[in-house]
């Protein structure tokens, strides 16, 4: 059993509620710019004063409504400007927010507001009224996001009041899980789980990523997600300037023009945008140029991790960067040069190209249970191939059976009407069971390696974590998602789906699901994933999907982690075909 942490730097006040920086900024510095939000193809500022007005403005309708200190608010909408300012609303009266994912089913919008007993909701497009009002017709308060409830004759001194009567023990949000197995479950956080996270975090690990000039980030996952909510609360506290784009196909465009000086990102995002940049030089035959490139990049990181690039590696990476790392910086806005990655693990590879590029990317682990992060790496301290070291105030320890156990102020406060789940996780000593596996070394840093749940246990008996050979996999520029399966069955194999984006002009999935060269180059990206298992654990067959795994499917969570049980379930026969000796 293995133990480490990290002293906590900076303590919560028992009276400290979220929205307090809002209205303290707003008074210290009212023209400073906390927010630019995206208006036609400009990006207008938003000031602190402006933003504690419209704060204010819309708490007022909220305790003109009924909202009472504890009362739950849903909020069901895309990423946007709007999302930051009613959540900081909700946080001024007392309430709670409860998050529901725009891409929801109306099984799991009925489920949540039930659940939750949720009092009123704001809803972003028609739709989401829709299933709003058919899961609880009994709500009567719905309010679009984009407009004002009715303040009547409530005042901004009573907001102030409600505000003054947060503390930090106060219940901030209830967030459920995505539920990649299950119903979901409503994670109890609060006021001190989200401040006490964000500012260790801040004077921590990430600390160096706000001492530039004029940080900014540009937010694009769902903020319905813990991650992207503590990044959120983080540029608060920061002081940081924060955007948003609704719509992921416009995340390209929109860094472009913002100019983001760091971004977070789940690994999905990372690998699209290396495989979109592969794909482009070959198709304009430069492919060798840039795989030279990406090995100097590659090469260059690994050498700096050891101790130093020697000097003909640093020359050919100073050639490199004007013909290649320099345009794959401009497509980012050409101020980035940090960025977070959460969700899953990142591949070591494409940890060490983004650096070599000179954008660095620190990867972090953490659930909804923990308020997001437990770990993270940090600047001038990155290990690549690790989550990183625990945050201040964080204590990690691998379990006798190698899971990863948390504690820390962190960790939740439970399961919402849950008690005997919350019991399941949480221990008598107050450990979190993150329900993964994992590895901390001598010096702190934490790598997960599988699943607590989702190792294989082949017919042989042979113990197979699927992680490391799907990140493999994926990695492959013509490979979209990749699922391992094996359970109880004589060997490992694998489920593919093929990038759309990756399918030249002219074909289709289906035709290319056949083809001969196609497969070959799927083979040889699970040749490539076998060397990184025993015998025993290698993937002996593949299929190629018909379609790919998507959200909208359901096969995908909203931060793209495949949700195993229902593709074993729609698959089943594709599976079976795998494992016909007649074929």
């Amino acid at each position: 059993m293995r133990e480490y942490s990290v002293p906590v730097l900076v303590d919560v006040p028992a009276s400290a509620g979220l929205a307090d920086t809002v209205f303290r900024r707003a008074e210290q510095e009212p023209g400073a710019i906390v927010m630019r939000r995206k208006i036609g193809d400009g990006w207008p500022v938003v000031t602190a004063s402006e933003f504690r007005d419209q704060v204010v403005e819309v708490a007022r309708g909220l305790v003109a409504a009924g909202v009472e200190h504890g009362d739950r608010v849903a909020l069901m909408s895309r990423t946007r400007y709007e999302w930051t300012l009613i959540d900081y609303a909700i946080w001024s009266v007392g309430a709670v927010t409860v998050p529901i994912y725009e891409t929801s089913s109306a099984e799991q919008v009925r489920w949540i507001l039930r659940d939750s007993a949720a009092k009123a909701a704001f809803v972003e497009l028609d739709g989401h009224e829709e299933a709003v009002r058919e899961a609880a017709p009994e709500l009567k308060s719905i309010w679009r996001v984009d407009g004002t409830p009715e303040t009547g004759d409530v005042s901004a001194a009573d907001v102030e009041e409600r505000r003054k009567r947060v503390s930090a023990a106060d219940l901030a949000t209830i967030v459920y899980t995505s539920g990649t197995t299950g119903r979901p479950k409503g994670c109890r956080i609060t006021h001190d789980n989200l401040l006490f996270t964000a500012l260790n975090v801040l004077r921590g690990p990430l600390e160096p990523l706000f001492a530039r000039k004029d940080p900014a980030a540009l937010l694009f996952l769902p903020l319905a997600h813990i991650f992207a909510r503590m990044i959120q609360v983080v540029l608060i506290e920061a002081g940081a300037i924060m955007a948003h784009t609704p719509n992921m196909k416009n995340v390209a465009p929109d860094l472009q023009s913002f100019r983001p000086t760091f971004l977070l990102g789940v690994p999905r995002v990372f690998e699209k945008v290396y495989n979109g940049a592969e794909q482009k030089a070959v198709s304009g035959g430069k492919g060798k140029i840039f795989a030279a490139a990406v090995d100097v990049a590659v090469a260059w990181s690994k050498a700096e991790s050891a101790g130093g690039a020697p000097l003909g590696l640093r020359l050919r990476r100073a050639v490199f960067d004007k013909l290649v790392y320099a345009k794959l910086r401009a497509a980012t806005g050409g101020r980035l040069s940090a960025a977070v990655s959460g969700g899953s693990a990142l591949g070591e590879r494409l940890g060490h190209f983004f650096r070599g590029v000179g954008i660095e990317v620190f990867e972090g682990y953490g659930l909804t249970e923990t308020s997001a992060p437990v770990s993270v790496n940090m600047p001038g301290a990155n290990k690549i191939g690790t989550v990183g070291k625990p945050l201040p105030g964080v204590t990690l320890r691998i379990d006798d059976d190698g899971e990863v156990l948390a504690r820390g102020r962190n960790v939740f406060h439970g399961y919402w009407k849950d008690d005997a789940a919350t019991g399941d996780v949480i221990d008598s000593a107050g450990w979190f069971h993150t329900g993964d596996i994992g590895e901390l070394d001598s010096d702190g840093y934490l790598r997960i390696t599988g699943r607590k749940k989702e190792i294989l246990v082949t017919a042989a008996g042979k113990n197979v974590a699927p992680g490391p050979l799907e990140d493999a996999l994926r990695a492959h520029p013509l490979i979209s998602q990749a699922m391992i399966v094996g359970d109880g069955r004589p060997f490992v194999a694998a489920l593919v789906t093929l990038d759309a984006e990756a399918v030249p002009a002219g074909s289709t999935v289906a035709e290319l699901r056949s083809d001969p060269k196609v497969r070959t180059d799927i083979q040889a990206a699970v040749d490539r994933a076998n060397l990184l298992v025993s015998k025993a654990e290698q993937i002996k067959k593949f299929t190629i999907l018909e379609a790919d795994l998507t959200e909208d499917g359901g096969h995908l969570t909203p931060t793209l982690k495949v949700k195993r049980n229902l593709v074993l379930r729609d698959f089943a026969k594709e599976i079976d075909e795998l494992y016909d000796d007649r074929r």
